[in-house]
């Protein structure tokens, strides 16, 4: 390597076929020293979040709606996803889905996008539904393949 500072990291545990390197910054960071350590940098957009009722114990569905968005959307499509337990005092039943996107030009707050409401949808999302409507936003040009409209 020409530049000892930066390093060229490639996946071990795929393909290598379908790995793309990656420029990592070489850190001075000790794997088994925690004082070391750099928290991730809050926020990175887009991010989705699933606010769930606990007391309907819809933390699955959540945890599963999830795991589908990201396989589906690997960053730098989705960036974070999010689980928010909606607890009381908020009223029972709540199921809702945000997409979270950077803010424009000078201003500070995300641009938020209400991507499902259990009670204004009645009912539950089909995760087909709940992929495109994510895809429209954050990569419209991108095959869902079996999830696409027909």
């Amino acid at each position: 390597m020409s530049d000892p500072d930066k390093r060229l990291e490639t996946c071990t545990d795929c393909d290598p076929r379908s790995a793309s390197e990656i420029k990592v910054e070489a850190k001075s960071e000790n794997p088994l020293d925690a004082s070391t350590f750099e928290p991730p940098l809050a926020p990175r957009y887009p991010v989705v979040t699933i606010e769930y009722c606990d007391r309907c114990r819809w933390l699955h569905r959540a945890t599963w709606i999830a795991t589908e968005l990201s396989v589906t959307f690997p960053p730098p499509q989705i960036q974070t996803i999010s689980l928010v337990a909606a607890a009381a005092p908020l009223p029972a039943g709540r199921f809702r889905m945000w997409l979270a996107e950077a803010p424009n030009g000078a201003q500070s707050d995300p641009i938020m996008t209400l991507i499902w409401d259990r009670k204004v949808e009645d009912g539950f999302p089909d995760l087909k539904v709940v992929k495109q409507r994510i895809r429209d936003k954050v990569a419209p040009n991108m095959s869902l393949g079996h999830s696409d409209r027909k």
